[in-house]
């Protein structure tokens, strides 16, 4: 890595010099504290790093030097699901995707040489000529589904979650309610939507159902297992 970096920072000059752009030795600093994030960072987090090594440089001119990295390919501007605009390093060479943990932000970077090769096969099959390609996979990382125990309000679930409904507090009303609409223990629900500051809206097979929160914390769901996942995928 260090010899990539070296690489990165030799070609920054050359470019940057050759296309005269102003504030050079400032911007060469963004470039250097940039090299040392191992994450994904956003400009106003750049500036705040610059500033923690005392270079303090207006925020609208580390974002400026940003997108100018992203123009002559230096780094990789990602917009994920929390709505920031993000950016990290682009090595020549090196390509990786992303796994986005829903819950705490976290973003796992990750290769496998096995998916690469499937996806251009598929591409292939299809006639299509693949320019690049970006996977983004989201879910809850290991050390929030730890934090958070197994067995949770259904209310406190995320979208896209497949759980199973393991047990209904409540009382004799809440049960007779979910069974008039089809919702048993032991039923594994697809989480569709959970936004809404009254109601949550899951799926079970192909149908919709959509619960109150009042309702829904009285639901104690379990993360679906990989058999079932697979049996149900």
């Amino acid at each position: 890595m260090a010899s990539i970096h070296k690489q990165e920072r030799e070609q920054f000059k050359k470019l940057f010099k050759q296309e005269e752009i102003d504030g050079f030795e400032d911007r060469y600093k963004v470039l250097e504290v940039f090299l040392t994030t191992e994450h994904h960072v956003t400009p106003m987090e750049l500036t705040r790093l610059l500033a923690g090594q005392g270079h303090y440089l207006e925020p609208e001119f580390v974002h400026e030097t940003l997108r100018l990295m992203c123009r002559f390919g230096f780094a990789r501007r990602n917009r994920f699901d929390d709505g920031h605009f993000r950016y990290e390093h682009l090595h020549l060479g090196q390509h990786h995707d992303h796994m986005i943990c829903t819950k705490c932000k976290k973003i796992i970077e990750f290769e496998d040489q096995t998916l690469e090769k499937l996806q251009a096969k598929i591409a292939h099959t299809h006639g299509f000529h693949m320019l690049q390609h970006r996977m983004e996979i989201y879910g809850i990382c290991n050390r929030c589904l730890k934090d958070r125990g197994n067995r949770i309000p259904l209310v406190h679930t995320k979208a896209g979650e497949t759980v199973v409904i393991r047990k209904i507090t409540g009382g004799t009303g809440a049960r007779m309610r979910l069974m008039a609409m089809g919702l048993r223990v032991g039923d594994q629900l697809r989480v569709l939507t959970n936004i809404n500051a009254r109601q949550i809206a899951v799926a079970v097979d192909f149908n919709r159902f959509v619960l109150g929160r009042g309702l829904a914390r009285k639901i104690l769901v379990e993360p679906a297992s990989g058999d079932s996942l697979e049996k149900n995928g």
